[in-house]
């Protein structure tokens, strides 16, 4: 091999094109991209994705904060009441009760008219940690609609009441919440 040779190979194995760090992931068919009930399930996973990463630290699970939620707004409940508003499996519920109330969050009582239910309370613990998990949620809901502007946020929100009222029945109310933007 040649003196300039080496000096050529030498010269192309120390110089290298810079390594990108973050994968180039290859762009969605237009067809797809085009879709909004593709755009909604695909913006679905990515925020339940975030969220139950955010959720994981708190030690609880979104499924925790739905009930506590639940009882916030109406102080007391019998577990099959939370299961039907939130649309959970009743034995799904009573664990996350059990979790709930090993944690102190919850308190479950028989309930004095009929003792084959349960009456389910906040405690003042609870009412604390549905306090932080609201805060949670704004602050995960915030950041997830930052490219929005505040009145581009409530627009989506009417539109996606709209929807949920039409498709899932326990999302119509007598009128239109207040939107959380």
């Amino acid at each position: 091999m040649t003196t300039l040779a080496r000096a050529n190979l030498s010269r192309m194995s120390t110089t290298s094109t810079p390594i990108s760090t973050s994968p180039v992931l290859p762009r969605l068919p237009e067809e797809l991209v085009a879709s909004a009930t593709f755009l909604l399930k695909r913006l679905g996973f990515s925020v339940k994705d975030q969220t139950m990463k955010a959720y994981e630290q708190t030690g609880l699970h979104p499924y925790h904060h739905g009930i506590l939620t639940v009882l916030g707004e109406r102080s007391s409940e019998t577990q099959g009441a939370i299961a039907d508003a939130l649309g959970y499996d009743r034995g799904q519920l009573v664990g996350l009760l059990d979790e709930l109330e090993e944690r102190g969050l919850v308190e479950r009582r028989r309930d004095p008219n009929d003792r084959r239910r349960h009456i389910v309370r906040l405690t003042a613990d609870g009412e604390k940690t549905l306090r932080r998990l609201r805060a949670l949620s704004k602050e995960l809901e915030d950041e997830f609609l930052s490219p929005l502007s505040k009145e581009e946020r409530a627009d989506l929100h009417a539109l996606l009441y709209r929807l949920a009222e039409k498709h899932d029945p326990r999302c119509a109310a007598l009128s239109l919440p207040v939107s959380p933007v």
